[in-house]
This record gives structure tokens, C-alpha cells and sequence, in this order.
């Protein structure tokens, strides 16, 4: 099958609605490698791709059954565990009549949100009590508690290291913040850079998908540079290697972290569904003026829309390779935003001190967007996030149909100059 058989379905193009002010801003060197070509059948490679997290989510079930479980659309949960938002005393008493047990609660002060972890009657799987719930309290607010799992997988090995010693410099950019797994902050390409870690109770796990993102944003060595290099790390850990890992509740828990931390630009490689805590916590953000960077995902073209990505006021991020085409995983939708580099990218191995490893996803877009808009915002604004945000959107090189479209939204930002040459070049739209 040639690739011309890929026919995408549903184009809309929207003209922009108004003019955007041309802000420059400053270059930026995105870190290449050579991924090799998928030279199996188009429609082979794509269904082997985008079945990705599907398997995923198979293997973790079947190796922990006895703490997850799916919702009634096939979504991993955390097996008979519900969530509450801002549960009344009232509704609390009622569920403690019908044998739900409070297993935690945490008061969220920066989110403005109490969250109540209950767990179903025994024998009771989740969906079941979650109905029970809405019936017994049908004004509260209750949902699974979901689990986001990261959205790309890291790549193999390459054979160029990188210095062990960073490179001199002065920052570039602020404060940025990361929501994945742990970062492992003694690699040559972060040691150099500020990071300040989340979650765990103090102990972050490191993490390939954590550790590859985060170089990608901070990253900076001789021959290595994220998209903010040096720029202060605001990196929360929602798995610490546990089977529950990237729960919903630790999700909400680290956006309350940068909320009190004031970190103006939050990068979201994790994917799931729609979630009721989620949505809450994504929106006081946005309200705030932070801006949240996310991945659309690895589902393919015709996935659904995957959260937090398609939430209004998060920046939904796309990934395209070497040639500027789409990657064939990437999903699509009027949510997106932004196209970067998502593949023929190298990023720091946490396996190996001064070593790297090929990436390939939009994982890897979304860091490089969230770089970008970091080295222009030092806090929290409403005004100022819309101004970076326009002001990146503007140059952004357009692809595709002209002007905005479902594929790469308005266009390709951080896009790689010829391999070799230093820095980033960026178009202008149509």
C-alpha cells in the first residue's frame, strides 16, 4: 500500500479571526537523530502504531488485576475506587450508609477542590458504584478515577553520547512545568539545570518517558539543546512506578503543585479520557492565565479525542518527522492546536548518564511547543499567555490545507533546519 492511500477525511479550514501581532521570538535547537523508515505496508505499520496504548492498557490489566479494572468504554480505572469533588457532609453520610468506604481525601487549597477517594462495597466494581453514587447524590460531582498513561514510548538506543560536563550558558527561558514520570536529574543534558520534583512522597521514580521530555524542554549540553535549555523545572511524578501509576487524582494533585508554584507553562505528555476532576483542574488553570501544553496522542486518525488535550484552553500539540508530514500515529481533531518535530528526535536515556535514545511521538511535539512558550512567560497571566500563544501561532509554518485544519492545526513550530546546522528556523502562514 503507497502512502497516497492514506486519505484523511473531514478536513475543515478556518481562517483566523483576527490579526495576530508578529512578536519575534528567539530561535530555538532541537535535538536530531535518524529514525529508520517504516518499510512495511502503510496500513500494517499504522494499525501496529496506533494499537499502542490499546495493548498497553491489556498488559497492565492483565498484570494487575487486582488493582485495576476498565470502565464501561474500555478505559483503565483503578479497580473499585470512585472520586468525589467538594463532597457535602450530607452525601458523605449517605454513602457510608451504603458501605462505601473513605480511603483518602485531599484538599486541593490551589485548585480551589476537595477530592474524596471512596471505595465501592465489596464486590462492587467501580461502574456500579459510581452509579450508585449519582443516584444517591444526583447535584455532587463523582467520576472513576481514571488512569493517563504517557503517551509515547522511547526508541532505541543511540550510539552518540553526549559531554559530561554542561554547557556553559546563560538560561533560556523561565519556569516550566512537567507532568509525566520522574525525571532523572543527574543525566549530563539536566545536571546543569534547576529541577524541582513532585509526588512520590519526596521520592520520584526515574522514568524513560519523565527524563526524555524533560531534556526536550531544559535540556543542555555541547551538543544537546531543548527547547528552554537550563530554564527552571517544575517536574511532578504521577507514577512513581506504582501499577495505580497516573491516576487522575495524582494528575490533579500535580496541576495543584504548579498552581502554588505559579509555573506559567505546564507540558502534559499523558493521555485518557474525559474525567470530571481533570476538566476541573484544567480549567482554574486556565482561567489563571497558565498555559497547558499537551500531546493529542498516538491513537491514529480516527481516535476519539484524548484528554487533556481536547479540553478548550489547553494547547493541543501534534507531531510531524523529518519531511514535515504528520506522523501516521498522531490523532487529529478541531482540539489541536500546533504541530513540532515528533520524530528523527534524540532525548536523554535515564538508562545511561551521558547517553540518548531516538524518540518518536507526539510526547515529544508537545515539550518542545511548551519550551518555546516558557522562554517568553515568567508568570501566570491571562494576557501575557494569550500574547505568547498568538505570538508562536503567527509564525507558525502552515501545512496542509491553507490555514487552520484537523491535521496540524495552524501549523509547524519548531521545525529543524538541514541536519548539522545550528538552530531552529520558523515560517510564517499563508
Amino acid at each position: 500500500m503507497r502512502t497516497r492511500s492514506l486519505i484523511f477525511i473531514g478536513l475543515i479550514a478556518l481562517s483566523a479571526s483576527a490579526q495576530l501581532p508578529q512578536v519575534q521570538l528567539p530561535p530555538v535547537q532541537v535535538p536530531g537523530g535518524v529514525l529508520p523508515e517504516i518499510t512495511r505496508g502503510v496500513g500494517g505499520a499504522l494499525r501496529e502504531i496506533t494499537g499502542a496504548r490499546a495493548l498497553r492498557t491489556d498488559r497492565l490489566l492483565n498484570e494487575h488485576r487486582a488493582q485495576l479494572d476498565r470502565d464501561p468504554r474500555g478505559e483503565l480505572v483503578v479497580r473499585a475506587e470512585v472520586i468525589a469533588i467538594d463532597m457535602t457532609d450530607d452525601a458523605l453520610a449517605n454513602a457510608r450508609k451504603a458501605r462505601f468506604t473513605v480511603l483518602r481525601t485531599r484538599e486541593i487549597a490551589d485548585l480551589g477542590v476537595k477530592v474524596t477517594v471512596l471505595q465501592t462495597p465489596k464486590g462492587w466494581s467501580a461502574s456500579r458504584g459510581l452509579k450508585r453514587l449519582r443516584k444517591l447524590d444526583p447535584e455532587g460531582t463523582y467520576d472513576y478515577n481514571h488512569i493517563y498513561l504517557d503517551v509515547g514510548e522511547v526508541g532505541a538506543a543511540t550510539a552518540a553520547g553526549a559531554p559530561e560536563t554542561p554547557a556553559p550558558g546563560s538560561v533560556v527561558g523561565n519556569r516550566v512545568g512537567l507532568i509525566d514520570g520522574g525525571v532523572e536529574a543527574t543525566h549530563a543534558a539536566l545536571r546543569g539545570g534547576v529541577i524541582h520534583q513532585f509526588g512520590c512522597d519526596g521520592n520520584p521514580v526515574p522514568s524513560a518517558h519523565g527524563t526524555a521530555v524533560a531534556s526536550l524542554i531544559t535540556g543542555s549540553t555541547l551538543d544537546f539543546q531543548g527547547a528552554a535549555p537550563r530554564a527552571e523545572l517544575f517536574a511532578a511524578d504521577v507514577y512513581c512506578g506504582l501499577p495505580t501509576g497516573g491516576a487522575v487524582e495524582a494528575v490533579a494533585a500535580a496541576l495543584g503543585w504548579m498552581a502554588k508554584e505559579r509555573v506559567p507553562v505546564i507540558n502534559v505528555s499523558l493521555v485518557g479520557p474525559r474525567n470530571a476532576l481533570l476538566e476541573r483542574a484544567v480549567k482554574v488553570l486556565s482561567t489563571r492565565g497558565h498555559l497547558i501544553v499537551a500531546a493529542v496522542g498516538n491513537d491514529g486518525p480516527a481516535a476519539p479525542p484524548l484528554y487533556p488535550a481536547a479540553y478548550a484552553g489547553v494547547i493541543g500539540v501534534t507531531a510531524v518527522d523529518d519531511k514535515r508530514r504528520v506522523l501516521l500515529e498522531a490523532c487529529r481533531g478541531r482540539h489541536l492546536a500546533l504541530a513540532a518535530p515528533g520524530a528523527d528526535l534524540r532525548a536523554a536515556d535515564a538508562a545511561d548518564s551521558t547517553g540518548y535514545r531516538e524518540v518518536r511521538g507526539t510526547s515529544f511535539a508537545a515539550p518542545l511547543v511548551a519550551g518555546l512558550l516558557a522562554r517568553t512567560l515568567a508568570e501566570p497571566d491571562p494576557v501575557a499567555g494569550a500574547n505568547a500563544l498568538a505570538a508562536l501561532t503567527s509564525q507558525a509554518l502552515d501545512l496542509g490545507p491553507r490555514g487552520r485544519d484537523d491535521i496540524y492545526g495552524a501549523g509547524l513550530v519548531a521545525a529543524n533546519l538541514p541536519e548539522g546546522a545550528q538552530g531552529t528556523q520558523h515560517g510564517t502562514n499563508k
